[in-house]
């Protein structure tokens, strides 16, 4: 059977039909949860991860027709087609290969008839190598002194994911090196940066697969000219993350080392490349790292492996599908119940919104349906006494809370109401996903819940590093899930360039004022003018 387009597919027809009778009363979430056997039926388990998705506004007869719309647009195939090495970023005829960089069960996956493994591997042998030079002191910065702080330079996919998954490890284990984050060309990033750093014990990791992603090169230029300042070799300060042949891989920008990004892993899939290879593992030690990366491999394999009625990244793509497309929820929160997972909703908005938020499909044809939702969010408690009131009374969207069972911190906790914090935080969670499905009648209609409105729930057990490659790999297994039974290309972003084309001519003409060169401001548009006459004067 070959593969049908997204809004021809019959199972498309009947998912139309079905969300009209999902109107009817009987069909509200209060009503739906009564069904004793409903967490039963309405989850799925993987070792050390689960998926309640009981509170969605689904059921038997809708996941068949989920299931089938995920057999007609051959979701499956196409992600196995992925993993093998075919080409699956059509506009940009690549592969997405991803999944190889942490696949410990292939000796060999052929991209054009040539093994990818042997440079994978050599890279992660390269970044254990460094690493454990720098943790052993036999690599200092100029002065001679050790290095005992990194700032990843770098923007987007070179540094989100890398950003989470250090945030959410360093709450479990204490770095070995302290990283920072220069994404910014904003130069108050750079100068809150540097006061946390000493410049004699910081190394800069440089990130840029093309070495031309200007706020990269910016912050580059910034960072050289601060090394400059302090008396410091940049050599001795500087290591690159970039393509083969890009002018990053130059000798003469080599600094302490040059690490290969590979052209068939995109920037939003690669934090289990060098790109968060190298600083998680002078984070946390190159074991630490592979440990993440097996809980990414078990999810990959999970993905490929499980049948559909039991495939949690494909089942919760096709609820997605089933919120945006037929009950028409524009938006979807994101609420980790664990401050350690602060910085999953940034990567995921990323991951989520640049990949699916297309307007056309993968073979050019014009999309007459819903791609890409919003993606928002804030760890609980905080959300609840931020945007839960719109969650509960306002426009509706829905909400996938993260509970993580095992706390880090167990020494000594005193009890409030009786019970401990960590108690405390899960009671909420629970009680927010049960009232959003429920809601309340009230005769004071300023005090009435609408209930019905949909949350799924995701566990992990604790903050260990296959934990969190166990969440990476779901978020990015649901998105490409999305993706293909979307029809759209998940790993291309051309959507980000126009503006960037647009910056270059105002960039030109900042330029000419700053060389002193002739410049027209009156040859701008009226609004383009006002701005960077108020630049130039330094005052509105």
């Amino acid at each position: 059977m070959g593969r049908k387009i997204f809004s021809a597919c019959n199972a498309c027809q009947n998912l139309r039909r079905l969300s009209k009778t999902f109107e009817d009363k009987k069909f509200h979430l209060k009503n739906l949860i009564q069904d004793k056997g409903r967490l039963e039926n309405f989850s799925l388990k993987l070792d050390g991860f689960f998926y309640d998705f009981s509170k969605q506004r689904v059921d038997d007869i809708l996941l068949n027709e989920l299931f089938d719309l995920a057999g007609e647009t051959r979701a499956k195939n196409s992600f196995s087609d992925m993993a093998s090495g075919k080409i699956v970023n059509i506009t940009e005829n690549r592969a997405a290969l991803h999944t190889a960089a942490r696949d410990f069960t292939h000796d060999n996956i052929a991209l054009d008839d040539l093994d990818v493994m042997p440079e994978i591997k050599r890279v992660n042998k390269q970044i254990q190598y460094f690493s454990k030079k720098v943790h052993n002191n036999e690599l200092q910065g100029s002065t001679g002194k050790s290095f005992t702080d990194a700032v990843v330079i770098g923007i987007g996919g070179s540094y989100l994911g890398c950003k989470f998954v250090y945030t959410a490890l360093k709450h479990n284990i204490d770095p070995l090196v302290n990283l920072h984050f220069l994404p910014n060309v904003d130069i108050d990033n750079f100068g809150q940066t540097i006061k946390a750093i000493d410049p004699e014990t910081c190394l800069w990791i440089v990130i840029s697969k093309s070495y031309t992603t200007t706020e990269t090169m910016a912050n580059l230029s910034q960072t050289l000219l601060f090394l400059k300042n302090n008396h410091l070799d940049p050599l001795k300060h500087l290591v690159t993350i970039t393509a083969k042949d890009s002018p990053g891989d130059h000798p003469s920008n080599a600094g302490l080392g040059v690490f290969h990004m590979f052209d068939f892993i995109g920037g939003r899939y690669s934090v289990t490349s060098a790109v968060g290879g190298l600083p998680l593992s002078l984070a946390f030690g190159f074991d630490v790292f592979s440990r993440f990366l097996k809980g990414c491999h078990d999810m990959d394999l999970h993905a490929l492996n499980a049948p559909e009625e039991k495939n949690i990244p494909l089942t919760a793509a096709l609820i997605s599908i089933w919120n945006s497309n037929f009950l028409h929820y524009p938006a979807q929160a994101i609420i980790p119940y664990s401050s350690a997972l602060s910085k999953l909703v940034p990567h995921v908005q990323q991951l989520s919104m640049e990949s699916l938020g297309k307007t056309i499909t993968s073979d050019g044809k014009i999309i007459d349906h819903q791609t890409g939702v919003i993606i928002f969010g804030e760890p609980g408690t905080n959300a609840q006494h931020s945007f839960f009131q719109l969650a509960h009374q306002g426009s509706p969207f829905p909400i996938e809370f993260i509970g993580v069972v095992k706390p880090v911190y167990n020494k000594d906790q005193a009890k409030s109401k009786g019970v401990y914090n960590h108690q405390e935080l899960w009671a909420n969670m629970i009680a927010q996903a049960k009232a959003l499905a429920i809601g309340k009648d009230n005769d004071n209609k300023a005090k009435y819940f609408t209930g019905n409105r949909p949350s799924s729930t995701i566990l992990i057990n604790d903050l260990t590093p296959e934990s969190i490659g166990l969440l990476l790999g779901f978020y990015e297994a649901k998105t490409i899930y999305e993706g293909f039974i979307l029809g759209v290309n998940p790993f291309d972003q051309f959507g980000v360039e126009l503006g960037k084309v647009l910056a270059s001519d105002i960039r030109d003409q900042i330029r000419k004022k700053n060389d002193d060169e002739t410049y027209d401001l009156n040859s701008l548009d009226s609004a383009t003018k006002f701005y960077l006459d108020t630049l130039f004067k330094g005052s509105l």
